[in-house]
């Protein structure tokens, strides 16, 4: 831990890439372990184009389900840490960043500013017409919705979330879909580079809650490690970069890497202090 904040401490550019692990501390369930009615539908028949495309009413009604809940949840204490410190490093010209592969904008609620959102939110919407992006926090998101809560799948798609953009005063009125990057889709080019030169400048980076498995977010602690800037991984099982460092030692020895078992809310707090 000392070690850490001595790292901490001379750092002018720190980076916080976090995954769904933050937010279960919260209570949000990951994507995979959604309960109840939606364990009759895997990710990919929901998350996709080609769901989409098959059925709006069944997706909406899974994100709409997926809204409510987020709704009712707060940041702990490990998203009011990085906060605080975005803010600590803000007042002394110092710059912090949070690369996130979460749609829940819990970060927000937290206060960050800084926040690269990989994977879109989920109070966002885009129109599958004029391609208009736009936050919505309505609750529900549209009144269909809220009265379908038994998800049937009796919906006129003409009462899902519509475009409400006019231009020459003509409603484009074009079915909306989630913000947020399906199965099968790529990521937006310039939100990627974005976090690709956060990477590649940072002087410091914590990995928070994420079982780096998801590409091409699973490759930006390997990266920043064979820059020789130091990384700190905090999970409540084994580090998920063991086996990355075990067959680059020859590439990390010249790094260091750091692993802080348990819950992050109670050891982020603790170590950014």
């Amino acid at each position: 831990m000392n070690e850490f904040k001595k790292y901490l401490s001379a750092c002018k550019h720190l980076i916080a890439i976090t995954g769904a692990g933050i937010s279960a501390e919260s209570g949000i369930p990951t994507f995979r372990g959604e309960g109840g009615i939606w364990k009759k539908w895997s990710a990919q028949e929901l998350a996709t184009p080609q769901g989409f495309k098959r059925s709006p009413k069944l997706v909406w009604q899974f994100y709409h389900y997926r809204r409510e809940l987020v709704n009712k949840k707060f940041p702990n204490q490990a998203h009011l840490a990085l906060a605080s410190k975005e803010k600590e490093f803000h007042a002394n010209n110092r710059k912090f960043t949070i690369i996130t592969q979460n749609i829940d904008e819990l970060h927000h609620k937290a206060g960050s500013k800084n926040v690269i959102e990989l994977h879109g939110s989920l109070y966002k919407v885009k129109c599958t017409i004029c391609k208009d992006i736009t936050a919505n926090y309505d609750s529900p998101i549209c009144e269909v919705l809220k009265a379908n809560e038994n998800f049937d799948q009796d919906i006129d798609e003409q009462l899902l979330p519509r475009c409400q953009k006019s231009v020459n005063n003509i409603l484009c009125n074009g079915l909306l879909r989630p913000y947020v990057v399906w199965f099968g889709e790529n990521l937006d080019t310039n939100i990627l580079n974005k976090a690709y030169n956060e990477v590649d400048t940072c002087d410091l980076c914590l990995l928070i809650g994420t079982s780096s498995q998801v590409y091409p977010a699973a490759m930006f602690a390997p990266r920043i490690l064979e820059r020789g800037v130091p990384v700190a991984e905090f999970n409540l099982d084994s580090p998920t970069l063991n086996e990355y460092v075990h067959f680059n030692k020859n590439k990390t020895n010249e790094t260091k890497f750091f692993f802080f078992e348990g819950s992050a809310g109670k050891t982020l707090p603790e170590l950014l202090s």
